[in-house]
């Protein structure tokens, strides 16, 4: 397939870059086609006969999503797994009523305002108004939080799913509060515990990539942090991301964990192959991010649940590791 038979604009209104590899990119599309056609075929069957999500088995629901949420579906389907729908259903004026308030704090407002222009500059569609609305409203309703910087990518590509602000509002609660709580606070005292619990399962897991990567210097929470606290938007590539977050919104923060993990478990080689912190910092950095391994949004996320992960070890992680561990 010719770069001129692939649109320089991605489905999601984004622009492919300058260095875009079209050729791995025909590649992997020229069969996920044929998987998107046959998820959205079954998805459709599947809720024909069932008439919502809510008459859908859990193992078979679980099943689906693993295997990818047709864009048709993806919006309803995470307000559903989530909750975030039912959130909405009994709170149904507090978006629009956080909207009306007349007075909000300067000090966010601004750094809300600096982020918004650097929020998805790429994207063709992106509206900045509907982005400033939805981190403003989820800011002064979470006074503990307010605003981070991150949750502008987090919540631009919820808008880009949703196409709805009040969604977008209730899917940015539900990640803040529910799967990754106090990632976003001053301390981010959960973020650098997670990190921690990160580095302990690459050395039992891993012992010889994490040898590697702590001769050569370079810390975790340089290579991971931009991960945990975005759930990998802005990191890799946008389909690759919403089939991720598919599963992070039905199953919660131990998708994460399985989505660290499978970066460096499918990068091992190119890592143990790096000499020296130069060659391994931007490895992490742009190399490993955009490369054909995560571009196979398919594979990629086959890789993430062939690998042993039990929620009850990353439990017991966290009792025992903080950030000295990191």
């Amino acid at each position: 397939m010719e770069k001129s038979t692939i649109s320089d604009i991605d489905p999601y209104g984004f622009k492919r870059g300058a260095n875009f590899d079209y050729e791995n990119y025909s590649k992997f599309f020229s069969t996920y086609l044929k998987v998107l056609a046959g998820r959205e075929t079954k998805w459709k069957k599947l809720l024909e006969k069932k008439g919502d999500l809510s008459n859908v088995d859990r193992s078979v629901l679980k099943r689906y999503i693993r295997k990818g949420v047709p864009l048709s579906y993806r919006a309803a389907v995470w307000m559903e797994t989530s909750g975030a729908a039912a959130q909405q259903k009994s709170s149904p004026g507090l978006y629009t009523s956080l909207l009306k308030i007349e007075h909000f704090n300067k000090e966010i407002s601004d750094s809300i305002l600096i982020d918004l222009p650097r929020t998805f500059p790429d994207n063709i569609k992106f509206d900045t108004k509907r982005l400033n609305n939805v981190l403003l409203a989820y800011a002064h309703h979470n006074q503990d939080v307010g605003y981070c910087q991150g949750l502008n990518y987090i919540a631009g590509l919820l808008l880009i799913v949703t196409n709805d602000e009040e969604k977008s509002f209730w899917l940015l609660k539900h990640i803040v509060e529910k799967i990754l709580p106090q990632y976003h606070t001053k301390n981010m005292a959960n973020l650098l515990r997670d990190l921690a619990v990160f580095k302990e399962l690459i050395i039992r897991r891993y012992p010889d990539l994490n040898r590697h990567v702590e001769a050569l210097g370079l810390p975790y929470p340089v290579i991971a942090t931009k991960w945990f606290i975005c759930i990998f938007a802005e990191v890799l590539p946008v389909e690759t991301v919403f089939r991720i977050w598919d599963c992070v919104f039905a199953e919660g923060y131990k998708i994460v964990f399985r989505a660290a993990l499978a970066m460096f478990v499918s990068h091992k080689d190119v890592i143990l192959s790096c000499q020296d912190i130069g060659a391994l910092a931007p490895l992490f950095r742009d190399s490993m991010t955009q490369d054909s391994i995560v571009t196979d949004c398919h594979s990629f996320i086959k890789t993430m649940f062939a690998l042993r992960l039990k929620r009850s070890e990353l439990e017991n992680l966290r009792k025992v590791c903080n950030a000295d561990n990191i």
